[in-house]
């Protein structure tokens, strides 16, 4: 684990990453009509710059995840920056819609890779306290705010400057994630590669796509187009044949045991549903605020900031106060409520409409619950996985946020369009009036996806904590503060510490000691050939580990300790001078 001052640093580089992934949706977006008059493309063409990106996104997140975990974290994400700022200055420099379509796709790809290991590393630096609590809560801050920021950004550099900086802006931001990364993170090389599970891939990666793909036909050619009616039905299936094999590969591409977990599921099923609700809030408040309000884009983008404010504060304060405390359960169900009453506020708007009479209102609301769910749900979702898991447990994440995105697109935009045009074909409304009676249509089922959430949240996330949550000032103490389970409930088997990794550059055996606060010796291991080395302790606490080997100086390392993971800790050996 690193140290308490440098890993705070590398939450800074996980969240530039995690910002230039989330915002190069939106900030795309924005820059879409001036792309368009730019290059002459079609509005048929224009959709394929957002789903093309989607679609490479969406398929390849499990397998990014995965490769994450077997070939290293540190790989990944550095491969995933490089990559995904290469083709972003190469869409920049787009001179027809081919280009900017291939670079989109691309960026997908390299996006693909980049998220999920981003993820597995924040997981891994913070393996528990109230520590992960607080970086969590900074992660969900910057990935609920990152689309409204990509609004604001968006329509500042399409203003002020040219629609090509839309994504040249992308080579900043990973420029200085790649120096942060290369001075910041260490080498991890795992120390049992599993074979890359190919059935499963193609599996996940065709039906992903189906079911992309075909929500995107769904939203511009309707639920009933051909290509819809094949598309989503084969890609259920084929994700159903994918969990099937699962079960009996030896090295599957998702072990079920990451998401058959209460609480993970529970939390990856609120990531699904608050993506959904947050993708009707940002799009068709977007056309409320430029079409009805006459907001210009820069305007539009700026308009969302209470938003980000009101996520910013509670994803960084609440769950970090709380979660130690009350567990995933209360915070993920008042998040969600929260939500739900703000889209229903929004369902309410009626023509004539004002910013702060009617949008303001249910914009801090919104941000008060996705920053309380959405950071307690991502939490939650990568607690207690493996180090070998974290990966795919991260890219599980991302994945539900896609396809809670393609849903939403999809389903949501098919509502709205829907009911406006029966409310215009009364003719007791203008077009614009009829359009307004759409939003707050999809604003309605949107509340509802959220209520609904909510109660199958409540009944599938046990009380308590899923592991045990204190701070590094705490590990040393008996676990007195720990949330105890109903009566009725089973109780939790015990998890032990361990700390597992490898010496390097020891040429003689390696010999390792673990010793409590009391100068106790509790477990004793030597290194294998390879250098890898795992010690167990009896409880949570401070340990020290003291590595010796003949001929090299004798290194020692503090650690505290949870019973939530497996903490990694890499050791350098120097040969010891000759007196």
């Amino acid at each position: 684990m690193p140290s308490s001052t440098r890993r705070w640093w590398i939450l800074v580089v996980i969240g530039i990453a995690q910002l230039m992934v989330i915002l190069d949706n939106t900030i795309v977006n924005i820059a879409l009509p001036s792309a368009q008059l730019d290059l002459a493309f079609s509005d048929a063409q224009r959709q394929w710059i957002v789903t093309a990106y989607a679609l490479s996104f969406g398929s390849l997140l499990l397998l990014g995840g995965r490769m994450s975990d077997v070939f290293g974290r540190r790989g990944a994400f550095l491969t995933g920056l490089v990559g995904f700022a290469v083709v972003s200055v190469l869409g920049g420099l787009a001179p027809n819609v081919g280009v900017l379509i291939a670079a989109r796709a691309l960026q997908g790809v390299f996006g693909a890779l980049l998220a999920p290991a981003a993820l597995s590393l924040l997981t891994t630096t913070f393996p528990g306290g109230r520590d992960r609590a607080v970086a969590f809560g900074v992660f969900s801050a910057v990935a609920g705010s990152g689309a409204a920021t990509g609004l604001l950004l968006g329509g500042a550099l399409t203003q002020f400057v040219d629609w090509r900086w839309c994504m040249y802006v992308n080579a900043v931001f990973a420029a200085v994630a790649i120096v942060g990364a290369v001075v910041l993170l260490d080498r991890h090389v795992p120390g049992t590669r599993p074979h890359l599970d190919l059935v499963g891939t193609v599996l996940a990666a065709a039906g992903l796509f189906c079911l992309v793909f075909g929500l995107g036909i769904a939203e511009s050619d309707g639920w009933s187009s051909p290509v819809v009616l094949v598309t989503l039905p084969v890609g259920v299936v084929l994700l159903g044949v994918f969990v099937a094999t699962q079960r009996r590969i030896r090295s599957p591409l998702l072990p079920l045991r990451v998401v058959l977990d209460r609480n993970r599921g529970g939390a990856f099923l609120t990531i699904l549903a608050l993506t959904l609700g947050m993708f009707s809030l940002s799009l068709f408040l977007t056309f409320v605020l430029q079409r009805n309000l006459g907001f210009s884009p820069l305007l539009s983008g700026v308009a969302f900031l209470p938003m980000v404010a009101s996520i910013v504060t509670t994803s960084t304060t609440m769950p970090s106060t709380l979660l130690p405390r009350v567990g995933p359960k209360p915070l993920i169900v008042a998040g969600l409520l929260l939500g739900s009453g703000a889209l229903f506020w929004l369902s309410r708007m009626e023509p004539g409409v004002t910013y702060a009479g009617g949008i303001l209102g249910p914009l801090i609301l919104m941000g008060l619950g996705m920053g309380t769910a959405m950071s307690t749900s991502i939490n939650t979702a990568t607690l207690g996985v493996e180090p070998s898991d974290a990966g795919v447990a991260s890219a599980s994440v991302n994945t539900m946020q896609q396809v809670g995105g393609s849903v939403g697109t999809a389903l949501l935009s098919s509502v709205a369009g829907t009911a406006g045009a029966a409310f215009a074909a009364t003719g007791a409304a203008s077009p614009q009036d009829a359009a307004l009676h759409g939003y707050g249509v999809a604003f309605a089922v949107s509340s509802a996806v959220f209520l609904g959430m909510a109660v199958i949240a409540g009944l599938i996330v046990p009380f308590g904590r899923p592991h045990r949550a204190r701070g590094e000032e705490e590990a040393a103490a008996p676990a007195a503060d720990t949330v105890e389970e109903p009566a009725s409930a089973a109780p939790a088997p015990a998890l032990v510490p361990a700390i597992v990794g490898q010496v390097h550059g020891a040429e003689s055996a390696s010999v390792l000691t673990l010793i409590d606060v009391t100068g106790r010796q509790v477990d004793r291991a030597t290194a294998g050939d390879d250098g890898r080395y795992r010690l167990v302790a009896p409880s949570p606490g401070t340990y020290t580990v003291i590595v010796g080997a003949d001929g090299y100086h004798p290194v020692a390392e503090r650690l505290s300790l949870t019973a939530e993971v497996a903490h990694e800790l890499a050791v350098r050996m120097r040969p010891a001078v000759p007196a």
